[in-house]
């Protein structure tokens, strides 16, 4: 069996490092931090307790299967999952409350017909037909299979069966925003299936209908919470790490790839001692560890168009008081002014502008205290911020959390950069990554920023992916 180096500790990375340690290889990992999780990571302040990255998890059976491939121990047995229910509580400016059930097709389309009126819940009823259709063609080719080595096929037509309107003809796809504009109709509507799309930094108006995926997998496989904040996954997983004998190595930099024979051979740290390997597994963007281009020519055209990829701005807060009876694990609160929000996406906030926030209220004891005290998480997505956008963001917060600027103890703000997406379909491959191989062999890529993108689910399929292609070889064609 082989020697195998991964550089970071992040999700995919880790993933990946489990499967190839299961399989009999000697797996070395460095980070140059001194934790693992990457942007999975938690703060801890006076007894309160904030996961800083994600804060729930879709799609737990990647998480599963990783556990049961790995050791005997399954995924339930070492952390707690909980189905959040409601999955989500959407706040809209003209006072409007819709509690979206978890995993409930028929609940949801009653919740929206109650709320909305006027057919709302068959619409949504509707656009979840065509979101599946789009899912059942894409998700093997854009989460469970190795990069198609025709990648272009993936961008050639958009797999979003979108309705036209009669006698309207196109020379292009519609849009995300102009599928959801023709289909739902209502604003309200609107703005909660886009909340989805735009918790990725994604600007609805640019990305494809095939987006139309990221609300059905919620919708469809329900929303979990880690008790004790998904840092407890993060765990989980390191400690399946070395339960299968991978060696970590912290505050270790990577500088450069060992190249020998024309394949990668190892990597170089910063203290000048070199590593060698039969393979090399970069969990971060690799690009600058290598004197070469790692994708061929024409698909780096593709990926090196540049488009503006909005980063994640994060309050943590501390609150005096105890959580009221009925409050929702998670609330989007919608922004009144769609446009300005959009239009921030590429820009700048304007004056008195407020963006669409996520607050999340995990009833969680670890995570406080005591029972008089509460940690709320709040997320908004932009380009550029004012320097009072922390305070809109706890303006528009306000609607969701009595009280909370009267309950608030301190605060704490976390500017993150740009977000990684899942990979979609259609947009001319605009919207896909750089496959899990490169033009060196040896040198494989694992992560957010690689084949088949961001998010936890999509984090741990890089790393079944990854850790297939060296020990199946170039025959490996996915997981089952």
């Amino acid at each position: 069996m082989a020697q195998i180096v991964v550089i970071g500790a992040g999700m995919g990375a880790m993933a990946a490092s489990a499967r190839l340690a299961i399989a009999g290889h000697t797996v070395t990992v460095f980070e140059r931090e001194q934790t693992y999780g990457g942007g999975v990571q938690r703060f801890e302040r006076d007894g309160f307790g904030f996961d800083t990255g994600p804060g729930l998890l879709p799609l737990p059976a990647v998480y599963r299967d990783l556990f049961i491939k790995t050791g005997k121990q399954p995924l339930e047995d070492c952390v707690e999952l909980v189905q959040v229910d409601p999955a989500v509580r959407h706040l809209f400016a003209d006072g409007t409350t819709v509690d979206v059930p978890n995993a409930s097709r028929a609940g949801t389309v009653d919740a929206i017909e109650a709320a909305l009126g006027g057919g709302g819940g068959e619409r949504w009823a509707q656009f979840l037909n065509r979101a599946r259709e789009a899912w059942d063609r894409t998700r093997r080719p854009l989460l469970e299979e190795p990069l198609w080595e025709d990648w272009r096929v993936l961008g050639e037509r958009d797999p979003y069966p979108a309705v036209r309107k009669s006698g309207l003809l196109r020379k292009r796809p519609p849009t995300f925003a102009e599928a959801m504009r023709h289909e739902l109709a209502d604003p309200r509507l609107i703005a909660l299936v886009e909340s989805s799309v735009l918790a990725y930094g994604l600007d609805p108006r640019t990305a494809p209908a095939s987006a139309a995926v990221l609300p059905y997998m919620e919708q469809a496989f329900g929303t979990w919470y880690v008790r004790g904040g998904i840092r407890e996954l993060a765990r989980a997983v390191y400690e399946r790490c070395l339960q299968r004998r991978v060696r970590f190595e912290f505050g270790a930099e990577v500088v450069g790839i060992v190249e020998k024979d024309g394949r990668a051979a190892g990597v170089e740290l910063a203290d000048g001692s070199v590593h060698e390997a039969a393979h090399v597994v970069a969990g971060t963007q690799a690009q600058g560890l290598t004197g070469h281009p790692l994708q061929d020519d024409d698909r780096d055209a593709v990926l090196d168009t540049e488009r503006v990829r909005p980063g994640r701005f994060t309050v943590l807060l501390a609150l005096s008081g105890a959580r009221e009876a009925g409050a929702a694990h998670r609330t989007v609160v919608h922004t009144p002014d769609r446009k300005a929000e959009l239009g921030a996406l590429s820009g700048e906030f304007g004056p008195g502008a407020q963006p669409t926030v996520t607050v999340l209220r995990p009833d969680d004891p670890a995570l406080r205290p005591d029972d008089g005290h509460e940690s709320v998480v709040l997320t908004a997505v932009a380009h550029r911020t004012p320097e009072d956008f922390a305070d809109r963001m706890i303006t528009a917060a306000e609607r969701a959390v009595p009280a909370l600027r009267e309950r608030t103890l301190w605060h704490e703000v976390r500017t993150h950069g740009p977000v990684p997406h899942p990979a979609l379909a259609a947009a001319e491959a605009r919207f896909l990554y750089p496959s899990n191989t490169t033009r060196l062999p040896g040198l494989h890529l694992v992560g957010g920023w690689s084949h088949p993108g961001g998010g936890l689910p999509h984090a741990g399929m890089s790393g079944a992916l990854v850790a297939g292609r060296i020990v199946e070889g170039p025959d490996f064609r996915g997981s089952q």
